[in-house]
């Protein structure tokens, strides 16, 4: 009886039905997080993600025969959790039980990020995260209407200050403008591959990516719309990339991924003329500041960091002290790269920055060289959290960090340096459902 029933589990941890269920109801307690937690307290979200990583654990270990140890996950990300962990032993005295749980976080985020990007394919993926968005998008907008017009209340359990009326901002289910915004910026990016890779029918595309737009503006967020403008100049790079012969791509990509660093480098000379454009602009000042600050700190602990805290709430040291100084309370350092530096160090920002773009290079050239347009969603994703993560530090925690895991992962299987080293060993694709494709969305 046992041994028919332990069956039995295997075959639906093993079932493609129930990776479509649970990457469902991980990218949607992702984006719903912050919600849950406002409106139940911490500890049921934390019991909610130790359950998914519980069970994404499960599903890797009843398709273990399906895996690899070469290829499982980056050695970039592997190295960072590692590193997190061992910032431990410098933590100060009473912030190692801090430490102890920002890193479980992380690890209980990545499992299930690891898991995803195992059991279900980019096209997949992308096609369940529209779906999600879809339905949280369009519950956000009835929510504002129900709170800003309807009602005229804001509905404070949420954070919806109910400010549609007057053309925003607005917060939706996100619990501020500028998540809504990054999150409407990663639909629009998923949209419009769904209607260009024809995987949803015109009347929902043409839908979606309205409803995505219109959320973007009524946000009134500065961070998605200069997210968007790089996105769209990556989507353009790509595209050219894409109708560039076999024979030249290789030397369009170089010059494209030179001038990349080159403006990355011109920016980092020229940070603090870059900090004053942006200080002019609204919504950029207080960020000056805080960065500024910030750098301070780190050149206290340049190496190691001040160890790993996640989030800025409750006020860790040194954060508190950063906090007090400006008289405003902050959660993040509204930067995912100096957030890593304070509290990891120079190690720390190489590897975090080894994830995104070591991914980034894997997944843009797997793009280039592949006819579908589904592969672009990749790239396109990991230009969008890594171009967030100069001005928000969502990358380091929550739907963030499990999103950059996630395109890690993925672009690692798309394109790996592992295939030299046993050509036996990339993964088979995740099994399909029968009944046709658009039974697996």
């Amino acid at each position: 009886m046992r041994r028919a029933a332990g069956a039995a589990l295997a075959d639906l941890l093993r079932s493609a039905a129930f990776a479509r269920a649970y990457t469902l109801a991980a990218l949607t307690l992702g984006f719903l997080a912050g919600a849950i937690q406002r409106v139940n307290g911490i500890v049921t979200a934390t019991t909610i993600i130790a359950g998914l990583a519980a069970i994404g654990i499960g599903i890797l270990v009843a398709r273990r025969d399906e895996l690899s140890f070469i290829g499982f996950a980056p050695t970039s990300l592997l190295a960072f959790l590692a590193w997190s962990i061992v910032s431990l032993a410098w933590a100060l005295d009473g912030a190692g039980a801090r430490t102890l749980a920002a890193w479980l976080a992380l690890l209980g985020w990545a499992a299930i990020a690891v898991t995803i990007a195992h059991v279900r394919d980019t096209l997949q993926i992308a096609r369940a995260m529209g779906d999600v968005l879809r339905w949280l998008l369009a519950a956000s907008l009835a929510i504002e209407v129900w709170s800003g017009i309807i009602f005229d209340e804001p509905l404070e359990a949420l954070g919806v200050k109910g400010l549609i009326a007057y053309g925003g901002p607005v917060q939706g289910l996100f619990g501020s403008r500028n998540v809504l915004g990054f999150v409407a910026v990663l639909a629009l990016i998923t949209f419009v591959i769904e209607w260009r890779a024809r995987a949803v029918a015109r009347r929902v595309a043409v839908y979606s990516i309205i409803l995505a737009g219109v959320l973007v503006v009524l946000s009134g967020s500065p961070t998605a719309l200069v997210t968007i403008v790089l996105v769209i100049v990556a989507e353009l790079a790509l595209s050219y990339a894409r109708r560039t012969p076999p024979a030249r791509r290789r030397g369009v990509d170089a010059v494209i991924g030179g001038a990349t660093l080159i403006s990355i480098a011109l920016a980092l000379v020229m940070h603090r003329q870059v900090a004053q454009f942006f200080a002019s602009r609204s919504g950029f000042g207080t960020r000056t500041v805080l960065w500024q600050e910030t750098i301070e700190w780190i050149g206290r602990r340049p190496v190691t960091g001040w160890s790993l805290f996640g989030t800025w709430h409750d006020e860790p040291f040194p954060t508190n002290v950063i906090n007090l100084t400006l008289s405003s309370p902050n959660y993040s350092g509204l930067n995912a790269y100096l957030d890593v530096l304070l509290q990891l160090g120079w190690v720390g920002l190489l590897l975090f920055a080894m994830i995104g773009g070591v991914a980034l290079v894997r997944a843009w050239l797997a793009a280039a060289d592949r006819r579908s347009v589904v592969h672009a969603w990749l790239p396109l994703m990991l230009v969008a959290l890594l171009v967030t993560s100069v001005f928000e530090s969502y990358t380091l925690t929550g739907i963030g960090w499990m999103l950059l895991a996630m395109c890690a992962v993925r672009a690692g299987r798309e394109r790996s340096w592992r295939l030299s080293i046993d050509p036996t060993a990339p993964v088979p694709p995740p099994a399909r459902p029968q009944g046709g494709d658009r039974s697996d969305r």
